[in-house]
């Protein structure tokens, strides 16, 4: 690729970041702006009227609302954990706003970490709501660091760009061999390709290959030599997953992002908690609160007062900014102080633009679940980074892309995929997997990994619990047609839902961890309310997962039945012809696979005729009218 080619192809994803964006925000603005509060409640983007039930001071002193919403308002909305809120008084005036972060959500409670240190007057009022924001923030540092990498000239950022797009070669330098007794020989490879990297390398991990332990003992070497690494990855669940992975390794780990986001394991790590664990904060602590009591005192002063009132006013005003002043420069201090003492600093892709480090250059950035990332975000961490190390794996989930034509134009082409073409030099595959029955293996890896993939010798001495281990119950000519749920346009099978659970209910599950995984969002909701139903499933109700494919992304569970939904006499199946989601739910299967679905619709596919034909010669395929006895309820 030229110089030209590598600027029209970044000024290219700049068009398309545009696209997405204002696709992203045309689907809020459809359901947020111009309307009426009433019309909002319906269209899931705000709750109201709310009730304030507490308040109170949460992990990292950060002060939290406790919500609900009335009774009887049980229907579906948009928030989310992680998501930006903001609380309002019913007026809806401007100054009457509290801007924060959903840490919990459950069915009409939600709870509200937020942005700021105090709680003004206006939210003891009656009329209370909350609206879902758009947050804009991702888009401008992604935008931000495409320009940046896009001008970059005669600099190290340059040199990266040019490597990553193959115009000039990755160089590796020549050193001890390792072999690690933790690490299986290619693992040991993928170390021995890092460790000597000068410039970037990448991890392929297929499902179950031990990516995670393997990009954690190259942290921990890295560390050694380095003494601080940048760790990202484009989610928070991932961030957290390696985070807690690195903190079992005994390692020095400051997570950054608000607590809201993070998971319960990691939250002690973050840098709010780690704050308020510092020798310091009791003193930073007390200067905010007499900052406070300063400024309360001089609010107290009504309009019309004399001079001397009005110069004692503005006394304890002047003594309130120096304390605030103070009480940041501290702060300052301390977060620096925690920065410089972390072996790990780690966050999202995004998060790597936090004020604490942006002026900050790291010697490695290690990017995780890379092949989720759209380019312009894994430029943030590189920008700040001397060497690159990515893994992931390109025919798992792929980035989330609310444009569809901005996807199939390129934006879905992801900064590892095309640093796999051009550095192939580069890449390590790992090839024993540790998690999955050798028939479920099979399919994925004659599809996806041109059948390198092996099972460890722990998986193949594993006590084989059903027989066969791969399963697809075609419910052709049943008449379990699909619908569409109006107000979501999602697409669901209700018949095929039930029997699924009753198929579940016939199996002998016991003691077993198990997920059930649908593709559409109205399938997962009446999946989880079949389960919940259930009195036969109540005695291991917690031991079953109702979820999205996105949501068992880096999971497993000992076994795992999906729904495929689709079934129509047109043989249509929408985005179920993106395999690599076919392929993250069926590797997420111990040691039973059960898939549910109409071969008539799925069969004209080339991809799933392929699939039914697998299941078939490891003696798995079933007809429903084999099973009379859980075709009905």
């Amino acid at each position: 690729m030229t110089t030209e080619e590598i600027r029209s192809s970044l000024e290219h994803q700049l068009a398309l970041l545009k696209k997405e964006k204002a696709a992203d925000y045309a689907l809020y603005e459809e359901r947020m702006m111009n309307t009426e509060i009433k019309e909002r409640v319906k269209n899931g983007v705000t709750w109201y009227p709310i009730r304030i039930e507490k308040d109170f001071i949460s992990t990292g002193e950060r002060i939290t609302l406790e919500i609900s919403r009335s009774s009887g308002k049980e229907q579906k909305h948009a928030f989310q954990v992680g998501g930006v809120v903001s609380i309002f008084s019913g007026t809806e005036e401007k100054d009457k706003t509290l801007s924060g972060v959903v840490s919990y959500l459950r069915d009409s409670n939600m709870r509200i970490v937020l942005n700021q240190s105090y709680l003004p007057e206006w939210v003891q009022e009656d009329k209370l709501g909350v609206n879902l924001l758009f947050d804009d923030g991702t888009y401008r540092e992604m935008n931000r660091s495409l320009h940046q990498v896009l001008n970059a000239t005669n600099d190290r950022l340059a040199e990266l760009r040019d490597i990553l797009y193959g115009l000039k070669p990755a160089s590796f330098t020549k050193g001890h061999s390792y072999d690690l007794p933790s690490l299986n020989e290619v693992q040991n490879q993928a170390f021995d390709r890092i460790v000597h990297a000068n410039d970037i390398a990448f991890v392929h991990g297929p499902p179950g290959t031990g990516k995670t332990t393997t990009l954690v003992k190259c942290i921990k070497e890295t560390i050694r030599q380095e003494k601080q690494v940048l760790v990202c990855a484009p989610s928070n669940a991932a961030v957290d997953l390696l985070v807690e992975r690195l903190i079992g390794e005994g390692l020095n780990v400051l997570r950054l992002g608000h607590p809201a986001r993070l998971t319960p394991d990691v939250v002690e790590n973050s840098l709010d908690v780690r704050i308020s664990k510092h020798p310091d904060f009791q003193r930073l602590k007390e200067m905010r609160r007499q900052s406070e009591e300063y400024r309360a005192m001089a609010g107290k002063y009504k309009r019309n007062f004399g001079r001397e009132e009005k110069k004692q006013r503005d006394l304890l005003y002047k003594e309130a900014r120096t304390l605030k002043n103070k009480s940041r420069h501290l702060e300052n201090y301390i977060s620096d102080n925690l920065v410089d003492k972390a072996e790990v600093i780690a966050c999202t892709l995004t998060g790597s633009s936090h004020s604490l480090i942006q002026d900050r250059i790291f010697k490695t950035v290690f990017i995780d679940e890379s092949s989720q990332a759209l380019e312009a975000a894994a430029w943030i961490p590189i920008i700040r980074s001397q060497r690159v190390i990515m893994s992931g794996d390109h025919f798992q989930l792929p980035p989330t892309i609310k444009s569809m034509k901005a996807a199939k134009d390129g934006l879905e082409h992801t900064l590892f995929a095309r640093g796999l073409e051009a550095q192939p030099e580069g890449i390590v595959m790992l090839q024993t997997q540790y998690r999955m029955h050798p028939k479920i293996m099979g399919f994925s890896s004659q599809q996806f990994y041109k059948g390198k993939l092996k099972a460890a010798p722990s998986v193949l001495s594993r006590e084989n619990r059903f027989d066969p281990a791969i399963r697809f119950i075609d419910t052709a000519g049943a008449g379990y047609d699909e619908r569409i749920k109006k107000e979501t346009l999602s697409t669901y099978n209700e018949e095929e839902a039930a029997f699924l659970i009753r198929l579940i209910q016939d199996d002998n599950l016991e003691g077993l961890k198990v997920g059930i995984i649908a593709p559409y969002k109205a399938q997962v909701e009446i999946l989880n309310r079949l389960v919940n139903q259930s009195p036969s499933l109540a005695q291991f109700r917690e031991n079953i997962d109702v979820n999205s494919v996105d949501a068992f992304q880096g999971q497993e569970r000992d076994a795992i039945y999906i729904s495929l939904v689709r079934s129509n006499p047109n043989g249509e199946i929408g985005f179920l012809k993106e395999y690599r989601r076919l392929n993250v739910a069926m590797t997420r299967a111990k040691e039973q696979l059960v898939l549910v679905g109409d071969s008539a619709t799925l069969g004209s596919d080339y991809f799933f005729n392929k699939m039914l034909e697998y299941v078939q010669e490891q003696g798995g395929y079933k007809s429903i009218y084999e099973l009379t006895e859980l075709m009905e309820g």
